[in-house]
């Protein structure tokens, strides 16, 4: 399959300002079953420089910097990528012990992934609700994420392009939120549980709902299989459809474009996101 996407955002200020470093999660980060084809940032106005590299989580990261006064800036990326079929349970868990929650990873692997095991949002509520679930799925590792992303898939779905994601517990109370208050609530779920997870954010592609904004999902950490995803928004697994720019511990991290500027000016955001 291939995968076309243009995101364009656009920042306007009613008054010239000083824009400080901008950080951009923008860039794809590459699975074996993808190969990007063509990427394309343009800035207006010209950065004096951008700093590519690799954040402390791997993801690519972009720095961007400016030194003349604006009363706009203007960030438009193009991706192109060729994304594979692949079967997604094509794994065996193991240590064999995994296989069933609640597990303890091996103490390599522990201590790696403790950022993604930390019980954020975890109340009595989230944890007992997480229980009754894999109680219903046997108790089998597998089973108890598919059950859960598929309970999570009957919510109500809310579009909020705007603010930090709900806590995991009043996701769960009001039955209903956006894309990263789902994935938030399926990772203290998980996490509750001994399963590490992680925040995604990207694009996906082929849901009419999702394609004109940014999507969230999760990744857990399973010995035996890595790092899997789970779309409790679609109530699927990840396979070719989701383009990943950045995955994080913690939610607040992901955005697509972060910085400050220095001046009197109020300032607005138009955000265009197209698949061709």
């Amino acid at each position: 399959m291939h995968l076309h996407v243009r995101h364009k955002s656009e920042y306007t200020y009613d008054l010239p300002v000083a824009l400080g470093p901008q950080t951009l999660y923008l860039y794809p980060r590459m699975y074996p079953y993808q190969r990007l084809q063509a990427y394309e940032l343009v800035i207006d106005p010209k950065p004096a420089r951008i700093v590519r590299n690799v954040d402390v989580e791997g993801n690519v990261q972009q720095l961007v910097y400016f030194n003349h006064p604006t009363s706009h800036l203007t960030v438009c990326v193009d991706i192109e990528l060729d994304s594979d079929e692949f079967n997604s349970f094509d794994f065996v868990l193991f240590p064999f012990d995994t296989q069933q929650v609640p597990f303890r990873y091996p103490q390599a692997q522990e201590e790696l992934l403790y950022p993604y095991l930390k019980r954020v949002g975890i109340t009595e509520r989230v944890a007992g609700w997480a229980r009754q679930i894999a109680t219903s799925a046997g108790w089998q590792t597998t089973a108890f994420l598919m059950t859960l992303n598929q309970t999570i898939r009957q919510f109500t779905y809310e579009i909020r392009e705007h603010g930090a994601p709900f806590p995991p517990e009043q996701t769960l109370t009001l039955r209903k939120g956006s894309c990263r208050d789902y994935t938030t609530l399926f990772m203290a779920a998980c996490r509750s549980l001994g399963i590490a997870a992680r925040f995604v954010s990207g694009y996906l592609f082929g849901n009419p709902q999702q394609e004109h904004q940014l999507h969230a999902w999760v990744e857990v950490y399973l010995p035996g299989a890595g790092w899997r995803g789970f779309d409790p928004t679609e109530g699927s697994v990840v396979v070719n459809r989701h383009i990943f720019l950045t995955s994080t511990a913690k939610p607040e991290l992901a955005a697509p474009i972060s910085g400050t500027f220095t001046g009197q000016a109020n300032s607005s955001l138009r955000s265009e996101l197209v698949f061709m």
